[in-house]
């Protein structure tokens, strides 16, 4: 296996300080960097800052603005071929997916619904963009959908009606489809400790509608935010199974081991390059 290297990008701070002292000594306001994105040969990273997307190199350096609306942007992830970048914005509503074509600029809305549109991924031909969304379940359960990167009718990759399913990511021959099945732990990405609600499963769908599932992973614990290695024999995920959010690696097979072993703090929002090199 080859090594995996690490970008690590600075999440949230939060200060204490005594009640009294509030109005006059508080503290001043730090900024927040969260849900990076690594280009597809690992040299950028967008992430998000003060409800709009910013771009840096993965080696450090000065942020520039991609991305900035009335409303607030989130999940910047680069198309497969660099070129585009997709996202959620609130702008029109509760979170609709958009397509920026950053050498010009261009936007174009991809969905449009009265909830929330949770974007995903990038087929590896980067023809389709896969998303999250209650928009047919009237359970209000997620399912995995897909629309075209040029725009269309999106349509249901998985419909479980009495399951929550998201985070749903192509393989990279786009046979299988790896997702999060059961549990509300990207929704609820912001608690931190151990629930049962947060808990899930990896799942592997085919992704050709016979609607044939095989579970991957345990769903003792979170497991959120697939990412599929570029051989597609193996996955790289969020848990906290060992008690803290880490990046796990599992094989096709299920066997499986934490790749980060840290004890304090929180592995959330991770993006992995095409080559598969660099975890964000």
């Amino acid at each position: 296996m080859r090594p995996i290297h690490f970008v690590a990008v600075a999440l949230f701070a939060t200060l204490a300080f005594p009640l009294e002292a509030a109005v006059d000594n508080a503290a001043t306001p730090k900024p927040s960097f969260a849900q990076p994105a690594i280009s597809p040969d690992g040299s950028r990273v967008a992430f998000v800052s003060g409800g709009a997307i910013w771009e840096v190199p993965s080696n450090g350096g000065a942020a520039h603005l991609m991305v900035a609306d009335k409303g607030a942007d989130s999940r910047p992830l680069f198309s497969p071929d660099g070129n585009k970048l997709a996202f959620v914005s609130d702008a029109t509503g509760d979170g609709d997916i958009y397509v920026l074509d950053i050498a010009t600029g261009a936007l174009t809305r991809l969905t449009y619904a009265d909830g929330l549109d949770e974007l995903s991924g990038w087929s590896h031909d980067g023809q389709w963009i896969y998303f999250s969304s209650a928009r047919d379940n009237a359970g209000g359960f997620n399912a995995v959908y897909r629309v075209r990167a040029s725009g269309g009718t999106p349509m249901p990759v998985s419909l479980e009606a009495y399951r929550n399913e998201e985070q749903g990511v192509p393989s990279p021959d786009d046979k299988t489809v790896a997702l999060v099945g059961g549990g509300l732990g990207a929704f609820q990405w912001w608690r931190h400790g151990i629930a049962h609600i947060d808990h899930g499963a990896i799942w592997l769908l085919k992704n050709d509608g016979s609607h044939v599932y095989s579970r991957l992973t345990p769903d003792n614990a979170r497991a959120d935010w697939p990412m599929w290695a570029p051989d597609g024999q193996s996955i790289y995920y969020m848990s906290d199974r060992g008690g803290t959010e880490n990046i796990w690696h599992v094989q096709r097979d299920g066997s499986e081991a934490a790749l980060t072993n840290f004890t304090d703090g929180r592995v959330l929002w991770p993006s992995i390059s095409t080559t598969g090199k660099t975890i964000a």
